[in-house]
């Protein structure tokens, strides 16, 4: 489906949501300048900002196309490992790197986009689940190229644009992830705006209807599953690029587990829903962590257990669901044919 086949009143609607709200532009700008406001903690916001964007690539299979997943961490781990190897075996420019994470993620996603298509929603959770665990128990055999249990050290960044060093105190590695966020979002913004971003929630709703419009389901499946693997590969890049480490715990089933948790916090199908997430739950876990070393779990699951029993979309109604909701109240520009008729 592309512009020129769209009914005039949809094209106009989806430029109508296109257009930059100014929610959308504060939010950004706050965003930007935490790296000024904050100077003491560019370690816990350069790691809010990788999760940010971990949480958006599972918002586009999730919120948007409607495909489960528990082992998402696959790709964030997968990334992060190819990036971390790159650095240390071939070349440790950090844009060198991010660029072939994220190509050999893709490659990753689109080789297993083909199993999510066969059956329904459980054995999509079973089959991404398994191929997580698979990457899992590979990395710790491996243990000659990725350091096993012990993880992969030894990973030393040049400084980024051969200027700006990864320093301990995290302000070149936050600029980094927020720049690199801020682009890969533009792009998940520009897909979910789109014919194809409106196809794939056609996809999400109604399969079956949607196949007999027309709209080629599998096709669009594999694209937006290995786009969504690709951004993850971005996230897991940033993490081992800013950390110069990597490690078995980033394929754990734990991070499947916590980006899911970020997206029933946010509100699945926002975009800025996984980013709003991030930060509520990055807050939390280093709150609780300090407070109740051994026991914030317990208090993050109880939290869990209060959203849901509330309803997510009473708790979603934060920034997400607000943009949300001015963006659908935008009227759009009248077609030709109501031009006409007026």
């Amino acid at each position: 489906m592309t512009k020129s086949e769209l009914n005039p009143a949809v094209a106009n609607g989806l430029k109508a949501r296109q257009r930059w709200h100014p929610a959308e532009v504060v939010f950004w700008l706050i965003a930007f300048s935490s790296y000024f406001l904050l100077p003491g903690k560019h370690l816990i916001l350069n790691e809010i900002a990788i999760l940010a964007l971990f949480a958006i690539s599972l918002d586009l299979i999730l919120g948007y196309a409607g495909i489960v997943s528990l082992g998402h961490a696959a790709f964030l781990g997968f990334g992060a490992y190819a990036a971390a190897l790159f650095a240390k075996h071939i070349n440790p420019d950090p844009l060198i790197g991010l660029a072939f994470g994220t190509i050999t993620t893709t490659l990753l996603g689109f080789i297993t986009s083909f199993l999510v298509l066969r059956g329904n929603d459980l054995t999509r959770l079973m089959i991404t689940l398994g191929v997580a665990l698979l990457l899992n128990e590979l990395a710790n055999q491996l243990g000659w190229l990725t350091g096993g249990a012990d993880g992969l050290q030894g990973v030393e960044m040049a400084p980024l644009l051969g200027m700006f060093r990864f320093d301990m105190f995290g302000r070149t590695a936050y600029a980094y992830s927020l720049i690199t966020l801020f682009v890969m979002f533009l792009i998940a913004r520009r897909i979910s705006y789109s014919s194809f971003g409106l196809s794939l929630n056609a996809i999400r709703d109604n399969s079956l209807r949607a196949s007999a419009i027309g709209i080629p389901v599998n096709r669009r499946l594999i694209a937006i599953y290995t786009i969504a693997a690709s951004f993850a590969g971005v996230a897991g890049s940033l993490m081992a690029q800013t950390s110069q480490y990597a490690s078995l715990d980033v394929l754990s089933f734990e991070k499947s587990a916590d980006v899911m948790l970020v997206l029933v916090i946010g509100g699945a199908g926002y975009l800025y829903g996984g980013m709003i997430g991030a930060v509520v739950f990055k807050i939390l876990q280093d709150w609780l962590s300090a407070l109740t070393p051994q026991y914030w779990h317990f208090w993050i699951g109880l939290i869990l257990v209060i959203i849901v029993l509330i309803g997510r979309e009473r708790m979603s109604q934060g920034v997400a669901g607000i943009v949300a909701s001015f963006k659908r109240k935008t009227p759009a520009a009248p077609g030709p044919a109501a031009k006409a008729e007026g």
